[in-house]
């Protein structure tokens, strides 16, 4: 069984719905030669990675976040 909460946590599902839009932007870029596009999507998906990783390390990972005073 997995364990509770299967990495549900704030710090992995805004850095999920960012890397997606990252994901788009990037895909319709290149798709219709929209640089401004590639290049916005390139800046997310680096935004992405930092908000992910700067969440976890202020305690809105799924670890700290099940340990915290309810």
């Amino acid at each position: 069984m997995d364990d509770h909460g299967h990495g549900n946590s704030v710090a992995a599902w805004t850095g999920t719905i960012l890397l997606l839009l990252a994901s788009l932007l990037v895909c319709l870029g290149v798709f219709f030669g929209w640089d401004w596009a590639t290049w916005s999507g390139v800046a997310v998906a680096v935004i992405a990675v930092g908000a992910w990783w700067g969440l976890n390390a202020a305690g809105y990972d799924e670890t700290h976040w099940n340990q915290r005073d309810a």
